[in-house]
């Protein structure tokens, strides 16, 4: 499992995990699309509006591999502002690639594009 050197572990000041620390035991979690309703608590949307600034400054436009990246807070995002790199895409799998949809993405999450943002 690949682990991603500076990318944040979780969002400040919270219990909002963005990375793991080593690979699950019992077996890969798949990613899944996690729908997000309107109604969700503001912290969470802070939560998924720093992932995605973390992601973005990381990684840009380019495809990047799953890794130590929580599957949970991936969920949230995966198959709207972060699809597939590959086909065939495991999502049971550490090494799988990812990209951000960045037009998806800034619609999304506008300020998390914004110069000097900090979650």
């Amino acid at each position: 499992m690949l682990k991603h050197r500076g990318f944040p572990g979780r969002l400040t000041g919270t219990d909002f995990q963005f990375t793991i620390r080593r690979p699950n035991p019992k077996g890969v979690t798949p990613l899944t699309r996690r729908e997000r309703f309107a109604d969700r608590r503001p912290p969470d949307k802070r939560a998924d509006a720093a992932f995605m600034a973390a992601l973005w400054a990381q990684f840009g436009d380019a495809p990047f591999e799953r890794g130590n990246l929580d599957a949970g807070r991936l969920s949230w995002l995966f198959e709207r502002e972060v699809k597939p790199a590959t086909d065939p895409f495991d999502p049971a799998d550490y090494e799988a690639l990812l990209v951000i949809d960045e037009a998806v993405a800034r619609a999304s999450f506008p300020d998390a594009f914004a110069d000097g943002w900090e979650a």
